[in-house]
């Protein structure tokens, strides 16, 4: 069975980053009024061979400190909402009360506790009842609470077991004991405070904290969002880039002929140019074209020819070469070759040649 139990604030001291830390009693041996399910009011007993157990005292370390009572019990799973804080490993039995230190790491709690809105501790904690009427200091109860487990510290407005175990400061005014009423709280709407029942204002927080949570996942989900697009984008953008590298790529017999092409060429090259030309670097077409220069002299323009003419007056240039065994044994060495008409026929020749070679290519693809 779930209860709730209140106890006092010894002293405070607030550190350089504004965190509040406190001793308080937080709970005490005594006779306690408790609302039923059915409304009717019942005495409990918190004796202190169970509230003083070295049970109950560890259970009290380490534990959540609140903002008033949560609507449900703290654990792993919703401490991100209802956490304004946590107990210290320092339980102990002093003076008739159970002390622990706790810090308060919320700024807007931190305030209330200072300006006096909320000074008393709660203790939210689970027990078994042993139903078994009985009387304690010469009060009498209607029920035992048996093996307690304190599940959080609440800090309220006011607690159940009074002053003693309220959050104290230097200008602490002493309050009545508690009769067992309602406990009110201060909720903000719109800018407006209303007087709530403690509970139900942990239950708006708790809300609000969930809305918060929400959105910000949402926002999180809508960036993840716009990452997997860029990303999909990104893919389809590799995927044509490959399907086009794909297309562009040389078969092994492809790459064998330019292989070939490319040997027949520098060696034709060489055989206008000489031994001594090195052609590491340079294109097709710097190679064809430093042959050309070499017969029709460096000064040759070559600015604007096409490709096609610059093949067929390579070709040509070779062409004389093989047949009339003319070789170069240095640079400029073919600067006798005929260039008349005869010549520049063989050349258009050539060019008609290249073309029709080219055009089956483009129809073979």
């Amino acid at each position: 069975m779930q209860r709730y139990d209140k106890a006092a604030v010894l002293g405070w001291r607030k550190d350089t980053d504004g965190y509040l830390t406190v001793t308080a009693g937080i709970t005490r041996a005594g006779v306690f009024p408790y609302r039923r399910g059915d409304g009717a009011l019942q005495w409990e007993a918190k004796l202190p061979d169970d509230i003083f157990s070295a049970e109950t005292v560890e259970s009290a370390m380490n534990k959540p400190v609140t903002d008033e009572h949560p609507p449900e019990a703290v654990n792993s799973r919703n401490w991100l909402v209802y956490a304004r804080g946590t107990s210290h490993h320092d339980a102990r039995i002093e003076d008739e009360l159970m002390k622990v230190t706790l810090t308060v790491t919320d700024a807007a709690l931190i305030e209330r506790v200072e300006t006096g809105q909320q000074k008393e501790i709660s203790i939210g904690f689970e027990t078994d009842l042993d139903e078994t009427p009985g009387e304690w200091n010469g009060q009498r109860y209607d029920a035992r609470q048996t093996n307690i487990r304190i599940n959080h510290i609440a800090v309220t407005a006011r607690g159940r077991a009074g002053p003693t175990v309220a959050i104290r400061g230097d200008s602490a005014v002493q309050e009545d004991e508690n009769t067992g009423g309602i406990t009110m709280a201060k909720y903000k709407v719109d800018g407006k405070e209303f007087e709530v029942p403690s509970e139900i204002k942990s239950y708006l927080d708790a809300q609000e904290a969930k809305l918060e949570t929400a959105t910000a996942k949402a926002q999180a989900a809508d960036a993840l969002q716009g990452r997997y697009d860029a990303l999909e984008a990104e893919k389809d953008t590799l995927a044509a880039d490959l399907e086009e590298a794909k297309k562009q790529a040389l078969t092994q017999e492809q790459l064998d002929t330019a292989i070939e092409g490319r040997i027949a060429l520098v060696s034709g090259a060489k055989s206008v140019l000489g031994d001594s030309f090195d052609a590491t670097g340079k294109t097709d077409k710097d190679i064809k074209s430093a042959v050309i220069k070499s017969v029709k002299g460096d000064s040759f323009d070559l600015t604007g020819k096409s490709d096609d003419y610059i093949d067929a007056f390579y070709e040509a240039t070779i062409g004389s070469v093989r047949k009339d065994g003319f070789s170069s044994t240095g640079a400029n060495q073919l600067r006798g070759l005929p260039t008349n008409d005869a010549a520049k026929a063989d050349i258009d020749k050539k060019r008609a040649e290249r073309l029709n070679i080219k055009n089956s290519q483009k129809g073979a693809k």
